[in-house]
């Protein structure tokens, strides 16, 4: 028999690259088609957080004894009145506080211009620039207020589409596990309800998890606000809660709000308070919360979340940076059950 014209090592890494090249073909038509068809995937996938989110609540119904589509049905009434208030208290804080938030942005920016040397570059010309671009592309308004005006027809479809599904997956969980293994061949159907079951599993801690100290977090920095007497802090706590459903940049960019609304209403030391507020509470959520209320979900790399966030940001914008991260924990459940499943047993040749 002639001898390879490769060697070992260079034929094992061929290999790999066409595994890898298949892979990523496969996930860039995945993600292709997500894209195109996003009008129902983003649906699906909202659904599947409502769901994940509501999971233990319809559970307990059902503990209790209620029927399976009374109970989906009470949980979706819970899930619309919670989000309507939420939403309520949301908008209310904002609409309440928000000129007074964007004023004290605006004087901030204004005071820190002139030390960072913005030569040239004021607010003023910036207005002035902005009102050129409005009167240049003013032919345009009204296509773009029809734009908008399709947009939030298709959001609102979109979420009452969302909430359907929550009511059909909640009700019909049981069936979804016998679909599962009847799609995937008979020798591969354990494998794959124990990786559904995985995913779920860690979308589902996520996104209590991630609720729970958006919460917390909302509650200690409005408190810390308040006792500085910062204007706008409820609305300010509602930004902190909105983004922590974006880790690490929501906190990033809602601490750093509130800092400069301090800086421009209530000057540099209590400026410099508000940032300690805000550190104090990101290192109590780093050190305390997320280890504690997150122990049972997937742990990721706080790498492996900023470059999910740029990938979900890339492909859908704020959706993408929302959905990103919770797709990207069931990921890694999926693949931390197939390697356990399919790890060497002790003893046997491959070990």
């Amino acid at each position: 028999m002639p001898p390879p014209l490769l060697p070992e090592p260079v034929r094992r890494l061929a290999a790999w690259c066409v595994v890898v090249l298949l892979v990523t073909g496969a996930a860039v038509v995945v993600v292709r088609l997500c894209v195109t068809f996003r009008t129902a995937v983003t649906p699906v996938l909202l659904a599947l957080l409502g769901t994940a989110l509501l999971g233990p609540l319809h559970r307990r119904l059902l503990a209790m004894r209620v029927n399976r589509s009374l109970a989906a049905g009470l949980t979706c009434a819970a899930l619309v009145a919670v989000l309507g208030g939420a939403t309520y208290i949301v908008v209310a804080a904002l609409v309440d506080t928000g000129d007074q938030i964007i004023v004290s942005l605006r004087r901030a920016a204004r005071d820190l211009a002139g030390p960072l040397g913005a030569a040239g570059t004021s607010l003023e010309d910036i207005a002035a620039n902005a009102r050129n671009l409005l009167g240049r592309f003013g032919g345009t308004a009204a296509s773009g207020v029809l734009s908008g005006i399709s947009v939030v027809g298709e959001v609102i479809a979109m979420a009452i589409l969302a909430l359907f599904l929550v009511f059909f997956f909640l009700r019909d969980s049981g069936r979804v596990v016998g679909a599962l293994r009847s799609l995937a061949p008979a020798s591969t159907g354990d494998v794959v309800e124990a990786t559904a079951r995985r995913a779920f599993e860690a979308v589902e801690g996520f996104m209590r998890g991630t609720t729970l100290i958006a919460l917390i977090d909302a509650v200690l920095i409005t408190a810390g606000l308040l006792v500085l007497r910062v204007p706008g802090a409820v609305g300010l706590g509602a930004l902190v809660f909105v983004g922590a459903y974006i880790p690490y940049l929501g906190a990033f960019l809602s601490g750093a709000v509130a800092v400069l609304v301090a800086f421009a209403d209530r000057g540099p030391v209590i400026a410099l308070w508000a940032l300690g507020v805000v550190l104090a509470v990101q290192v109590v959520e780093g050190n305390l919360l997320q280890p504690l209320v997150q122990s049972r979900t997937v742990q990721m790399h706080p790498a492996a979340i900023l470059l999910a966030l740029t990938a979900g940001a890339s492909v859908a914008g704020i959706l993408g940076m929302l959905l990103a991260v919770p797709l990207t924990a069931a990921a890694f459940g999926v693949l931390g059950e197939v390697r356990r499943h399919y790890r060497p047993a002790a003893g046997s040749p491959s070990s």
